[in-house]
């Protein structure tokens, strides 16, 4: 009796190892979303210490610091002064200025045609997973904020 009970355990063990498993969760593609408000630029440590994402920024790249957006995420910042836009990659958290969305390198804020003082009214549309430039926008995207449009998968 107890050999036949240890053989219909062991049976059970091995059958519950071939049950199909639940499919995996599959993240759909995050929503573009839109922000406003002052940027300022910075210089990120020269290339000497690493930024949040833990990449080392190289002189003259186009990169960003935003508080919450996926590292990666590709944003079109448009000066609202003159018009001017750049595509940055956001790479490091920032800024820790009280009314600002936006960290720029020196070489994204020289794009964009910042003044000296260093701060400036922006339009930011960011596509977060996506590489590369982003598309002009047909339709307004919603605000960006944590946890919303899209920016952290289901």
């Amino acid at each position: 009796m107890r050999v036949l009970r240890s053989v219909a355990v062991v049976g059970m063990m091995a059958l519950a190892g071939c049950a199909t498993r639940p499919p995996p969760v599959v993240s759909r593609a995050p929503a573009a979303c839109v922000q406003s408000g002052l940027a300022s630029w910075y210089h990120p440590a020269a290339g000497h210490a690493p930024a949040a994402d833990g990449q080392h920024p190289k002189p003259g790249s186009f990169i960003a610091a935003h508080p919450f957006l996926p590292f990666g995420t590709a944003a079109r910042v448009t000066n609202l002064e003159n018009g001017r836009s750049v595509t940055v990659h956001i790479e490091d958290r920032g800024p820790f200025v009280g009314g600002r969305i936006l960290d720029l390198s020196a070489a994204a804020a020289r794009q964009l045609g910042m003044r000296s003082g260093g701060v400036t009214r922006v339009r930011l549309l960011a596509v977060p997973g996506e590489a590369g430039p982003v598309p002009p926008a047909g339709k307004s995207p919603p605000p960006c904020a944590p946890g919303t449009a899209g920016l952290h998968p289901a």
